[in-house]
């Protein structure tokens, strides 16, 4: 859970002021999990940051440290102090709003790590971070329509992985869609990818690649039809990724990989309230891809072309139906 705004908007407001120092100004706060942790202001500039403080580690000169659009991370020597410190500071023309919705999800995601050593604890800051990184690099509007629908479709795929019985950790970490996967879902021995529609009549579908489809890498590969259909009784965007929430909350490492690929697809808590639309489950039609079944990958097309994008309606695909349940069998998950 995110920590409280107030605690770090009170300490910014009462280290405000340029009055021609220069370096830093802090004010210790609520310590997280092992990790010091100050408010502080960077001058000249005033610039608001969270500084996190290691207490037995050296932080490696090779660690390329998470550059995003609206802040910086960077080494920091506070005077009188022997703690490695790590500076998240915003740019000036970083939004305010994100920056502290940022630094209250890293303070409260550290919070809950009371065991971890320093080591660990710079690894689950820096993967946060990056996180956050990649999420203002794809930016940071609203997820569209078409957007909207896709993300739903793969969480429900995920909500059904976890209730067929494959383990939490599992589970979330193959859901690779957020990190840039050829597939949605890399589990097992092959994959699984997800097509999402509303469409109640044919189910068109949108290919991005030749890799997309291609079973050469990883075998067997799945491509799970999701239709959905709008109902009030359904659910919306927001209200799937709370349940989710909570079905991921055995581990530590579920909740934590959850959360990072959550925003990672460009999901944004502070724009719940934008996500109105309800859906339910209308159907799941799960194809195996091979022999027959109509793509293009690398091997199947003329020599010279290595990038192209296609749509395919999979109602008319040939191939026999199978349930989830089994689909993770043969992939080797249960």
């Amino acid at each position: 859970m995110a920590r409280q705004s107030n605690e770090f908007s009170v300490a910014w407001s009462s280290l405000s002021g340029d009055s021609g120092d220069t370096g830093w100004r802090t004010i210790a706060i609520t310590p997280a999990g092992r990790c010091a942790l100050s408010a502080g202001r960077r001058f000249p500039g005033n610039a608001q940051s969270m500084l996190v403080g290691f207490k037995t580690l050296a932080l490696p000169a090779t660690e390329r440290l998470p550059e995003g659009q609206g802040f910086s991370v960077e080494r920091v020597t506070l005077p009188g102090d022997t703690r490695s410190w790590l500076a998240l500071t915003r740019k000036e023309n970083g939004s305010p709003e994100l920056f502290l919705a940022m630094v209250c999800d890293v303070a409260g995601l550290l919070d809950h790590e009371h065991q971890a050593d320093d080591a660990h604890l710079l690894r689950i800051f820096l993967g946060r971070v990056r996180a956050w990184q990649e999420f203002m690099r794809k930016g940071v509007e609203t997820l569209s329509p078409e957007a909207e629908i896709g993300l739903f479709g793969e969480l429900l795929c995920l909500s059904q992985i976890i209730d067929l019985g494959v383990s939490l950790e599992t589970a979330v970490s193959s859901w690779v869609g957020p990190l840039d996967g050829v597939q949605d879902f890399e589990i097992g021995t092959g994959a699984i990818e997800v097509k999402t529609t509303l469409s109640p009549v044919g189910f068109p579908a949108h290919v991005g690649s030749l890799q997309q489809l291609d079973d050469a890498t990883r075998q067997p590969l799945f491509l799970a039809g999701v239709r959905l259909r709008q109902l009030a009784t359904g659910r919306t965007l927001p209200e799937l990724i709370d349940d989710l929430r909570v079905s991921v909350a055995g581990t530590p490492d579920s909740t934590r990989h959850f959360a990072e690929r959550i925003l990672r697809a460009r999901y944004y808590e502070g724009h719940r309230d934008q996500y109105t639309r309800r859906f339910e489950l209308a159907g799941l039609r799960i194809i195996e891809v091979k022999d027959a079944f109509p793509r293009l990958t690398p091997g199947r097309v003329p020599v010279g072309i290595f990038k192209a994008t296609y749509d395919l309606d999979i109602d008319r695909a040939p191939g026999l139906n199978i349930e989830l349940r089994e689909a993770l069998k043969q992939l080797g998950a249960l």
